[in-house]
């Protein structure tokens, strides 16, 4: 339908490359919906262009104009600068209905009939399911609304200084009032979450539509050997690293086949981070002929278990080594046959 739309947002060049992955995903999987991008005003002109070649609409965002209603709020409450650009989504009346996805997420499989919920459908947060995570939500374009949201950030900001802490505070009513508006949690996969609870993604994995990269490191911060069809830098910090492999590399394929030759056109001569590896890494060297840095870190050294298992309970986990999602439901299996 022509009035409903997926909306995401980009506040920079890394997020834009972010929400171009996911502009692709839905379209690799027949979305019949509109595709809308924010962008705030950090976002070059060369990505703007690879946005708007891929999105119905690229509207620029910038919640310090003066012009702008969010303007006189932020002015009371600066740290909330990210949370008002994000806000600006319900500010598309031109749309009956719209579905938010974060730019660090990524659909696996047609998910229009999302459409068929109402505001305020979101999937439960991994770390307080009685909180909806604001990575994915389904809602309806309303200047009464936005009004409202602006306000209520002017006098209560934020429980966790961001967008999820408002929008849970506001539809307060999400936990307990309509089980409807529960989206499945395979609607907002998150990557941290698989580690945590790896039977159930045994079980349900299969089926999941929508992976979210929660945390700080985000797949555009790994780097991409093309000709080896391999990603790099997985050990750079393996405590934070819970990003999935086979999604992690799904993501980057998805990036070099519909995504890098976009922005290779855009940029023309000028140069950019494509996020490849161009060369092995012992053949860069620098002028004076001393060798750069390795981008990833090496194979860690092989620990006990007891100090694997004390370093486990201190949340430092080696995702991509002995604590691995394969190694650790192998482990399980010899446990339940």
């Amino acid at each position: 339908m022509s009035d409903q739309a997926f909306v995401t947002l980009a506040t920079n060049d890394a997020y834009a490359k972010g929400a171009m992955v996911l502009g692709r995903s839905l379209l690799k999987h027949n979305t019949t919906k509109k595709l809308v991008a924010l962008v705030g005003p950090h976002v070059a002109e060369p990505c703007r262009d690879a946005l708007r070649s891929i999105f119905h609409e690229v509207l620029v965002v910038d919640v310090m104009d003066s012009g702008d209603a969010a303007h006189l709020s932020l002015m009371k409450r600066p740290d909330l600068g990210v949370t008002f650009t994000k806000l600006h989504c319900w500010t598309l009346t031109q749309y009956s209905k719209c579905v938010f996805m974060d730019a660090d997420t990524l659909v696996l499989s047609n998910i229009d009939e999302l459409f068929e919920r109402e505001e305020l459908s979101a999937a439960p947060d991994p770390g307080w399911p009685d909180c909806f995570n604001s990575g994915v939500f389904v809602f309806r374009p309303s200047d009464e609304t936005h009004e409202k949201l602006l306000t209520f950030c002017r006098e209560h900001g934020s429980f966790d200084g961001g967008d999820q802490g408002v929008l849970n505070s506001f539809f307060n009513t999400w936990a307990t009032a309509d089980i409807s508006k529960h989206l499945p949690f395979i609607y907002n996969l998150s990557s941290i979450a698989i580690y945590s609870y790896l039977p159930a993604f045994k079980q349900y994995g299969h089926d999941a539509k929508v992976v979210h990269f929660l945390g700080k490191v985000k797949p555009w911060n790994y780097s991409y050997d093309a000709q080896r069809g391999e990603v790099k830098g997985h050990s750079l910090s393996p405590d934070q690293c819970h990003l999935h492999p086979d999604y992690l590399l799904m993501w980057w394929q998805l990036y070099a086949k519909s995504v890098q030759p976009l922005l290779q056109q855009t940029h023309g001569d000028a140069p950019f981070d494509s996020g490849f590896v161009d060369a092995p890494v012992d053949a860069a060297l620098h002028e004076d002929g001393s060798e750069d840095q390795a981008p990833f870190a090496p194979p860690p050294q092989k620990v006990s278990s007891e100090e694997r298992k004390q370093r486990w309970e201190a949340g430092q986990i080696d995702y991509m080594g002995d604590d691995s999602f394969d190694n650790i439901a192998r482990k399980l299996d010899s446990f339940l046959k």
